[in-house]
């Protein structure tokens, strides 16, 4: 049984005290030129921010201000402006991320207002989002369903995973394991180029090249297919998983292969029951990072899709392609308004909030896997 601290009164009086008495030894110890320049940078940069908030035509002043008592800190007093910089940094990445959630979510909530529906009595905001299939934002009755696209988003998400997972890990325990040192330098760069090639790249090779050739191979009326879409977002997704496991790989102390090939073990036997089993945590880490990846892809499944949202039939019907989370953002915001405009916006809220817990599920999973080959508990 595990038995949490308590904290009394007594005991946070008196980390108050420490932690003011470690604010006036700083204060002691620094000298009055460092703190008023410190200070000043500080009200200045909190001024610019109040401002921009405000859009007042004015906050370019404070923020002069504040670059100026940077550049004169820096020269005069280094360690400290750079101790004052990262941390305003960190705080400005935290405000910014919580203005991001509170702007989406604000934008979001007419709609989910809109599509109440009472259960038992009980109204429920936002249900009738997810238990109706019928998007028309146009034609009465109007409806703002995302069963759909959420439905279009798990389809080419599992045909990315099918593709970019066991291709990624392959490559990765080649270039990890097997290729020889100059094999390594020439295709780990060229799996990096990969990563680079903007997806509206992907997109137009598949929608000039693949669509077509699927329409006469399957007699599909018109184009997209969501198994085509998928495998060029798996393709998409490949230079993720394929680092990601890499690293993973290669953090599995040499002690344990060089082990297992002193007991008679041939290289095989040991890639798949001491390295591959040593790095499962990383490389299941490198396969959801690709998987949100694929969740997150816009303009590839933007230029293939059909576009009309709706479910296909049947729903594994993965030969047709109408439409995902990101291609009806992408292909509607610049119309949109009023409630369809804060139906997109619950659209974003549904991908950041299937992202963010899948990179969190990723570095949960490879901190365990850094705990584990650590050795620590």
């Amino acid at each position: 049984m595990t038995i949490l601290p308590q904290y009394d009164g007594a005991g946070l009086r008196t980390a108050v005290r420490r932690e003011l008495q470690r604010g006036r030894d700083f204060v002691d110890e620094t000298e009055p030129d460092a703190l008023v320049t410190v200070a000043v940078a500080s009200v200045s940069l909190l001024a610019a921010f109040v401002g921009f908030l405000a859009v007042s035509s004015l906050t370019a002043i404070p923020f002069a201000v504040f670059l100026v008592a940077t550049g004169y800190g820096w020269i005069r007093h280094q360690e400290l402006t750079a101790r004052v910089l990262t941390l305003t940094t960190t705080i400005s990445t935290i405000l910014i991320l919580g203005l991001i959630l509170v702007f989406i979510f604000a934008e979001a909530w007419p709609t989910v207002e809109y599509a109440t529906m009472t259960v038992f009595g009980i109204p429920i905001p936002g249900l009738r989002l997810f238990v109706e299939t019928r998007w028309s934002p146009v034609t009465p009755p109007i409806r703002y369903s995302l069963v759909p696209m959420i439905h279009g988003t798990v389809l080419v998400t599992i045909i990315a995973t099918a593709v970019a997972a066991p291709l990624g890990v392959a490559a990765a325990l080649f270039l990890s394991e097997i290729a020889p040192r100059t094999v390594r330098e020439l295709v780990k760069p060229g799996v990096e180029i990969l990563a680079g090639i903007p997806s509206i790249v992907y997109g137009f090779i598949g929608f000039t090249i693949l669509s077509p050739w699927a329409s006469d191979q399957f007699d599909i009326v018109g184009q997209g297919t969501y198994l085509f879409v998928g495998v060029v977002v798996g393709l998409m997704a490949l230079p993720t998983v394929v680092s990601v496991a890499e690293d993973a790989l290669n953090s599995v102390p040499e002690s344990m292969k060089s082990g297992s090939l002193a007991l008679g073990t041939t290289d095989w036997q040991t890639m798949t029951s001491i390295t591959l089993p040593a790095a499962f945590s990383g490389v299941s880490a490198a396969v959801l990072l690709g998987v949100g990846r694929a969740i997150g892809e816009t303009m590839a499944a933007t230029v293939m899709l059909r576009g009309s949202p709706g479910l296909t039939k049947p729903l594994y019907n993965v030969f047709y392609g109408n439409d995902t989370l990101t291609s009806l953002i992408a292909a509607n915001y610049g119309d949109a308004d009023g409630l369809q405009l804060s139906a997109l916006f619950v659209a974003g809220v549904i991908l950041f909030i299937t992202v963010l817990f899948l990179s969190i599920g990723s570095q949960y999973i490879e901190a365990r896997m850094r705990q584990k080959l650590g050795g620590t508990d």
